[in-house]
């Protein structure tokens, strides 16, 4: 068990106990959310560009130029589907 006064997770420690739940600023958590989402949204959409590229590239009979064709396609597709549309006002 650790000690309770460690000197190595005094600052951790101190962190911990200076933490009030329910007091973060709600634009604060709204703007973490949005980002979360967003960056969440967009790297899988380079993942699975990614792994197209490399399975076109890579498949036997497969081809330099096919690969990329395949990709650029879908990244334009994913683009095209996950770009942020535009509030509507109620």
């Amino acid at each position: 068990m650790a000690k309770p006064k460690n000197p190595a997770t005094a600052q951790a420690d101190a962190d911990a106990n200076a933490y009030v739940r329910g007091e973060m600023q709600i634009n604060e958590q709204a703007s973490t959310f949005k980002l979360f989402m967003s960056l969440a949204k967009w790297g899988s959409l380079a993942v699975a560009v990614s792994l197209v590229f490399l399975t076109v590239w890579f498949r036997p009979g497969g081809n330099l130029v096919a690969a990329f064709v395949s990709a650029a396609v879908l990244a334009v597709v994913g683009f095209v589907a996950l770009k942020p549309r535009p509030t509507q006002a109620h």
